[in-house]
């Protein structure tokens, strides 16, 4: 008589019945798939988003590695997928690894989801997928939902080059820098912001890269879906207007095809101006956001002019 296999995705000791997951009261079969790490893409808002590959595969592998078990465990019942849950975020992925990639030199199959989105962007798959290939077990790719292509689509902005971003800095000084380093790229800008610092970061944006197109996308896919297109000093006019509750990716057009660089002479006026009644640091961020010019550049003719200025080396 032929032994009974042990169960992998129930406890030891209890009968494990086929994987498989369930859609409208329909029973699908999910086979164990090949060895390896499978990044599925699981939705950011709406559970229909699912893909079915993906449910297939989650129903199938022998462990699921989720940021948060309850987020992960709200799909996973409501696909009917019996599935073992076990945490992996940045808090725990130092000793987390090492047990994935036991699992996987094993000839395990391990699906890596974050709460909600495609794993690795902003969340700490990164270093995990590395270890894995520097193992040399397979890694595959899933694609679903993403929150940072659902607002490049319904922005209404150019999508032929953007820039992910991800979270700002939380302090409003580094914030403001970063703001000036991405207002020079030439592409459309995407990133990632908290309800709480919303208006002040579009207060900034608007001071810094002026009247581009924009839009907030706020809780996308989700019941209480918010999309608001304009430019962003009208957007940060109406910023104390705006329902701040919920998560929030905001798009930002690239600068204009014909902006104006200043000559040299015009942005030694300019620096002087600002430096009359703002410290170097803040005549920079200024002068580098209304110049066209690179921050380099600007920051060393800073430093001289207000050698001239104010004597000593400049710095204040």
């Amino acid at each position: 008589m032929r032994a009974k296999p042990a169960p992998i995705n129930t406890p030891e000791g209890t009968d494990a019945a086929p994987r498989g997951f369930s859609i409208d009261a329909h029973r699908l079969a999910a086979p164990k798939p090949a060895a390896g790490l499978y990044l599925v893409a699981t939705p950011i808002g709406n559970l229909g988003d699912i893909t079915l590959r993906a449910l297939q595969i989650l129903a199938g592998v022998d462990v699921i590695a989720c940021e948060d078990t309850r987020i992960t465990r709200r799909l996973t019942e409501r696909y009917d997928i019996s599935a073992q849950l076990k945490q992996y975020h940045e808090h725990n992925a130092e000793a987390a690894r090492p047990k994935i990639l036991e699992a996987l030199a094993a000839g395990g199959s391990v699906a890596l989801v974050s709460d909600a989105g495609t794993p690795l962007i902003s969340d700490p798959g990164y270093k995990l997928v590395r270890e894995v290939c520097a193992a040399g077990h397979a890694v595959y790719a899933l694609p679903g939902p993403s929150s940072v292509l659902a607002a490049l689509s319904v922005a209404a902005l150019p999508t032929d080059r953007f820039f992910f971003e991800g979270f700002l800095p939380a302090k409003s000084a580094a914030r403001r820098s970063r703001l000036t380093e991405l207002a020079r790229i030439d592409a459309t800008l995407v990133m990632f912001e908290s309800g709480n610092r919303v208006q002040d970061t579009l207060a900034e944006l608007a001071e810094i890269m002026g009247t581009r197109e924009a839009a907030i996308c706020r809780e996308l896919t989700k019941l209480h879906e918010e999309i608001s297109r304009a430019k962003l000093d009208e957007l940060a006019r109406e910023a104390d207007t705006l329902e701040t509750r919920g998560e929030f990716v905001l798009v930002i057009a690239p600068p204009a095809a014909d902006a104006d660089v200043l000559t040299l002479d015009a942005l030694d006026d300019l620096l002087r101006e600002q430096l009359a009644t703002h410290s170097v640091k803040d005549a920079v961020a200024h002068a580098v956001a209304l110049s066209g010019r690179p921050r380099r550049e600007v920051y060393a003719r800073a430093l001289e002019l207000a050698k001239d200025l104010r004597g000593g080396d400049g710095e204040d």
